[in-house]
């Protein structure tokens, strides 16, 4: 509504910082350390650890998908969200790649993690510098990577092949499923890297030509 007296529209209010989804995403933040210790405790072999590893994992995926929801529904995005929200979860899935990488200890785990973290921070660093000019919504590509991403890493992070008695089958079928999905979020983070890179690259031409056209 226009303010009359004026004739000027005001502008909405800016939303807090200390708001719900901000402390989600800080939480998330925090748990990286816990998660990567209770992980790694007893070289990995621990079944107890490996599945409060889980547990704190399984939160960290809730909590990014919750605050992200509510940060929308309420209006409550935030400049310290849009930088802290991808870091957050660069950080947990980064901890869970290397963490993992040293328990499988085999060269293809490692190679697939340094491919992945380098496409990752490299995306999460070019959002955060081109922000204000350019834009890049979410590809379909890059959400299914998500969702891949999460069920491989959570699927690894339990003691799948450390259960004896009758979990042996469905540990192994399950780790099974698991590296399958890690070769599709692998897949996906380097078509949806592309997709990204790309769509920059377009918008900021496209950046330059009008910049040129107005200067004309």
């Amino acid at each position: 509504m226009s303010d009359t007296s004026t004739g000027e529209t005001p502008t909405s209010a800016v939303p807090s910082n200390w708001n719900i989804p901000n402390a989600l995403t800080t939480l998330r933040i925090f748990l990286v350390p816990f998660y990567g210790w209770a992980l790694l405790v007893d070289g990995g072999d621990s079944v107890t650890w490996r599945t409060v590893a889980w547990g704190i994992f399984f939160v960290a995926m809730v909590t990014d998908k919750v605050d992200g929801d509510i940060a929308r529904a309420r209006n409550l995005v935030t400049d310290f969200g849009k930088i802290a929200d991808p870091i957050a979860d660069k950080a947990i899935t980064g901890m869970a790649f290397i963490g993992l990488s040293i328990i499988m200890d085999t060269w293809w785990m490692w190679a697939i993690t340094v491919i992945v973290l380098v496409r990752e921070w490299a995306v999460t660093l070019l959002r955060l510098s081109v922000l204000k000019s350019v834009v890049i919504a979410a590809a379909q590509s890059g959400k299914w990577k998500t969702v891949a991403q999460a069920l491989a890493l959570g699927f690894l992070t339990l003691p799948l092949l450390e259960v004896d008695g009758w979990l042996d089958v469905p540990g192994e079928v399950t780790y099974g499923v698991a590296i399958v999905l890690l070769l599709v979020a692998f897949a996906l983070t380097l078509w949806s890297g592309y997709e990204f890179f790309r769509d920059v690259w377009r918008q900021r031409g496209s950046l330059r030509r009008t910049g040129n056209s107005s200067a004309a």
